[in-house]
């Protein structure tokens, strides 16, 4: 590659890092409405430039998908691994997430439904107040999105390429039960996640919507996304 050319493709990731850094400021914010204040927005936005660089680099136009869309996944995605760097998690609400998919895995094999709240406090023998605290614990204390359910980034862009391999066969046919597994929700809690990842409103503004506290759709968002961990159980061996 020579000077000239060089130069040009710098100015060129120059501009789009400049036109979306209010992108990472705009993510960062979102991730913040449901993260304890342990969790400083400076770090969110240094992790988050991080990957908008790296997707200023990758970032390949033949593939289909907008600069944008590739890289507000690529600038989620750092912050995400950020996070999860950080450790602040207290191995109780590890333990507990873990316990209440467990239960809820086992209530929807035994009543052939989805469980209800108090049915799922009632198999872990706690009160129902107790219940809902853990959901609280799970959403404040992990970063349950996604991509924890195992969808790559690659996914979202490279759906029309010519060669196939068993990855990306494989990812496919994930992304068919994710979204079959979404389908197969209680209706509010699919609203809540449809509201939150594809509206992109914080928990005070869904809560607006669908008139519950934000409390109440901290505990919806992560009661959906147990269920939906306990439903693809099968894809994450």
């Amino acid at each position: 590659m020579n000077k000239a050319a060089a130069y040009t493709q710098f100015d060129n990731r120059a501009s789009l890092v400049e036109r979306y850094a209010p992108l990472v400021k705009r993510i960062a914010h979102h991730l913040m409405a449901r993260l304890p204040a342990s969790v400083q927005l400076d770090d969110l936005l240094q992790s988050g430039m991080v990957g908008l660089l790296e997707a200023s680099r990758n970032f390949d136009a033949t593939k289909g998908a907008s600069f944008e869309t590739f890289a507000g996944i690529r600038i989620r995605g750092a912050m995400l691994d950020e996070i999860r760097r950080g450790d602040w998690v207290p191995r109780s609400v590890h333990r507990n997430y873990r316990q209440v998919t467990d239960a809820i895995k086992e209530l929807e094999k035994r009543l052939g439904r989805d469980p209800r709240d108090n049915e799922v406090a009632d198999y872990l023998d706690i009160p129902i107040d107790e219940y809902h605290q853990m959901l609280n614990e799970a959403s404040m204390g992990r970063m349950v999105g996604i991509e924890d359910l195992g969808v790559s980034v690659d996914s979202f862009v490279d759906e029309d390429a010519p060669k196939r391999n068993f990855e990306q066969v494989a990812q496919e046919r994930f992304q068919q039960a994710l979204s079959a597994a979404i389908k197969s929700l209680p209706e509010r809690e699919a609203l809540v996640l449809s509201l939150y990842y594809d509206e992109e409103l914080n928990l005070k503004e869904i809560g607006q919507v669908i008139g519950v506290s934000e409390s109440r759709v901290s505990q919806i968002n992560s009661q959906a996304m147990m269920r939906l961990k306990s439903r693809l159980s099968s894809w994450q061996q």
